[in-house]
This record gives C-alpha cells, structure tokens and sequence, in this order.
C-alpha cells in the first residue's frame, strides 16, 4: 500500500479546520475528510487580529499558538478515528496552520502562520510538516497562492481551464499546455461577505447569497472598492484579511448612507467583477472554471459566476471528482509528501520567487 498523508488548513475565514487524509499512489484518494469548527471564543480571538491596527502581547500570541495546534491535532486525531486509521499508518501530516498576517511585500516581507506544528506532532505520534510559505518569501516570492502546483498535477486532463479557490480570498490557478501556470489572489471572495454579515446578523455566512440577493447594487460604491490600487496590480500577487477587512471597506462606504443589504450585494458584485476582472486580463483560452472553497454552496455568488462568465462553463470541482470543500487540505498533505521526497512545491511563475525552493519545516514523531 502507498503511504498515507494528512492535510490541515484552517483558511481566511477561520470558520475552521479542514482536515483530509490523503493517498497519492497510484491515484488520488481520500479516505476520509471533515471540517471542525474552532470553538467561538478562539475563532473570535482569531478574527480579531484581522483587524488593520490589530495588536496582541506576546504572550497572548504564544498560548494562541499552541490553542490552534492542539484544534488542529484535534482534528488530525478526528479524521484518523473517522477512517478507522491508526496515526503509525501516517507517514506526515502537512499543516497550514491558521495565517494571521500576510505581508509578502515591503522591507521585511513575511508571511505568519500559527499553530504549533510541534504540538500536533506530539498530540498525534506524527511527523508533522509546517510553515509552507517562508522559504518562497524568503526567495523573493508572494508566498501564495500554493495552491496552482497541486491543481496542476491534479486537473491536468481538463487543460485548458481555471481552478478558483472562493475562500475568504479568492484565487486562481490557470491550466494550460502552452504556457506556465498561472496563480494569484484576486481579491475577496468571502472574507467581506462573512465580516458584513456577521456584523448585522447572529450567523456566520451569508446562506446561498439570499441576504445579497435582496439587496441593490450600490454603482458608486462598488467603484470606489474596484479602485483600490491592489485590483489593478500585475501578478504575481497575494493579499489577505489583514488588508481586506471591515476597516478596509468603512473608510470607503465612508458618509454615504446606505442600507445593510444594498452593501452586501455590492460586496458580492465586488468579488465576481474582480474574478472575471482577472480572468479576462489574461491572453489565456479556457474552457471551463472549476470551483472550490466555501464560496461554492453560495449559490447566487456561483449564478453571478456563471452568468459573467458565459459562454465558460462554470462548475465545482466535483465535475472532476474531487469535493470541493477537500481541495485545500488535500493540497498540505500533497507539500508534506513533496517536503519528504526533497521536491520543490512552489511554483515561480506563481509566486514570482527567484527558484524552486523545498517548502516546510519538519517536526519528527514523538518517539514511542
């Protein structure tokens, strides 16, 4: 049998942990995959260092990093019992972590990621691979997205076409055989969406859309956001919550007044106009766009989709048989088992770093 690898990622939304476990050889397959939800308090705690002016003492970061390592070996252990899978039949895990600070450009450029990689490999008997993204930073490159390298290897026979990942960011991996892989983040998918509606409802999502749907797209608003200087930037490029947030999009809304579902429905006009924005810069043919990330049950955000895009098909990833919701922990537990084979898992002409580099850090299994 093939070895087993477990990926773990909580993504910009923090809504939780996505865990799958993974094998590669002779094909992909995931023998078991789940979502756990932080509890309120700590996901409450984690959405507050979005904020642009967040700060936090040091040793509240210290004890919020191992928080977020004991979730995610939580979750590790949780998918493994799911599987019926015994951690000794784990060759590693590849976590994420939870990133909390994304800034790939400037004097010192850097790219945060917490979760102590040392507590799930001591909570789970695991070696556990981490901070995927320094080494491209550390290069020159964005440190995101990573994952086009996976896409690529993985929707190969549906060349030529586009991989969007809807998260709290949006990003895009395009696939063809004339050219290199292209990838970068476009914007907000959902991060803008969520904050919005958390903001006016007692819920965590924006169900289907409908809030949006029944509100009016605000024209002079929506410019002012697709004014903002990241949209009209070339790849490579990389953004996060702590740009796009609340504080981002009040000092546009500004004096106007306007009502909370006229807002939301400019907030998802900004995210489809921004996609189809990047999509159609690009001197690339494709027939189809593959969905994955949360944003695909949206099902007014997908409709819009498919509506800007026509006549491009648009359609999640199960159309090529993989869910959804998995791609993103299937692509640590793929940079966990390129980490151990010594392969390089970025891509540069995603990321724009001056070579391949080997990804992660490895933290050796506990000994029994």
């Amino acid at each position: 049998m093939s070895a087993l690898f477990l990926g773990l990622i909580s993504g910009t939304s923090a809504d939780g942990i996505d865990a799958a476990l993974v094998r590669f050889d002779p094909t992909l397959e995931v023998l078991a995959a789940l979502t756990v939800a932080y509890p309120a308090t700590l996901r409450e705690r984690l959405l507050a260092l979005t904020a642009a002016d967040a700060a936090i003492p040091i040793d509240e970061l210290g004890a919020l990093d191992v928080a977020v390592g004991d979730c995610f070996a939580a979750a590790a252990l949780d998918v493994l019992h799911r599987a019926g899978v015994s951690p000794i039949e784990v060759r590693a895990i590849g976590s994420h972590g939870q990133t909390i600070r994304h800034r790939p450009t400037g004097p010192h450029p850097f790219s945060l990621q917490i979760g102590d990689a040392s507590v799930i490999a001591e909570r789970t008997g695991i070696c556990t691979v981490a901070d995927f993204r320094r080494a491209d930073v550390a290069a020159g490159g964005q440190g995101a997205p990573l994952a086009p390298a996976l896409h690529a290897a993985i929707f190969a026979d549906r060349m030529p076409c586009a991989v969007l990942n809807l998260g709290g960011i949006a990003n895009l991996s395009v696939l063809t055989r004339e050219s290199a892989v292209l990838g970068f983040d476009t914007g907000p998918a959902n991060c803008l969406l969520d904050a919005w509606n958390a903001r006016h409802h007692r819920s965590s999502c924006d169900l289907d859309g409908r809030w949006a749907a029944s509100g009016t797209v605000d024209s002079e608003l929506l410019d002012v956001l697709l004014g903002d200087p990241y949209f009209a930037e070339s790849p490579p490029k990389s953004t996060g919550r702590e740009y796009f947030n609340l504080d981002w999009l009040d000092a546009r809304i500004g004096s106007r007044t306007l009502s909370a579902a006229d807002v939301q429905s400019t907030l998802l006009a900004l995210s489809v106009h921004t996609i189809v924005g990047a999509l159609q810069s690009l001197s690339v043919r494709i027939g189809e766009v593959l969905v994955c990330g949360g944003g695909v049950h949206n099902t007014v955000f997908m409709q819009s989709l498919q509506i800007a895009l026509a006549p491009v098909a648009v359609a999640g990833t199960a159309d090529a048989g993989i869910d959804p919701d998995h791609v993103e922990a299937i692509l640590f537990a793929w940079l966990a088992r390129e980490r151990l084979a010594e392969r390089a898992g970025n891509l540069v002409s995603v990321t724009g770093a001056r070579g391949p580099r080997i990804l992660g850090a490895i933290h050796a299994a506990r000994q029994a």
